[in-house]
């Protein structure tokens, strides 16, 4: 049997995909009320043990959050944005 039929082929990996690590409001919401939080930025996410340093993060809109709660992210999704905004807090993208 020819080389090229017997190694298996696998798909297609993009180089330029980027990996954000998601987290949800309802995470979010745990950690306000836990912390006692008016803001949230990506180095309290790491303090906490919910990120890596060199992650991406971007949130999720699974669940709600009740806080009026000020969020740095470098990408929201649009039912988080939604939540966040509905909730009086403010959204702001990295």
């Amino acid at each position: 049997m020819p080389l090229q039929r017997r190694v298996p082929k696998f798909g297609f990996t993009n180089r330029n995909r980027v990996e954000y690590k998601g987290i949800n409001i309802d995470t979010l919401q745990e950690l306000v009320e836990r912390k006692s939080l008016n803001a949230v930025t990506p180095e309290v996410l790491v303090a906490n043990g919910l990120a890596g340093k060199r992650d991406l993060i971007k949130v999720l809109g699974r669940g709600e959050i009740k806080a009026k709660v000020t969020i740095t992210a470098h990408k929201f999704s649009a039912t988080a944005l939604e939540a966040i905004e509905g909730a009086g807090g403010t959204a702001t993208t990295l």
